[in-house]
């Protein structure tokens, strides 16, 4: 896994949430995600830490604007990005 800006989708055992993410540190925000580190966040509500996608960009302002447009599809739509 690549250090830069990247869009993530995280879910979790049972493959029934989603959750769409953008960091500049994917490994360091995965450890985040997997210890709990944000105890009342969607994603720790929800147990999501396992990752099923995720795609660098050159530029924070891409990596959003991808972040933006996966979350404005529908689940079929990132189930089939995935």
């Amino acid at each position: 896994m690549e250090r830069g800006r990247t869009v993530y989708i995280l879910t979790n055992f049972t493959h029934t949430t989603l959750y769409v993410g953008v960091t500049s540190d994917l490994l360091f925000r995965m450890i985040e995600h997997r210890e709990k580190f944000y105890g009342g966040s969607f994603s720790a509500r929800f147990n999501l830490n396992k990752l099923v996608y995720y795609n660098s960009f050159l530029t924070i302002e891409e990596a959003i604007a991808e972040e933006k447009r996966i979350k404005g599809g529908s689940r079929i739509k990132k189930i089939k990005l995935i």
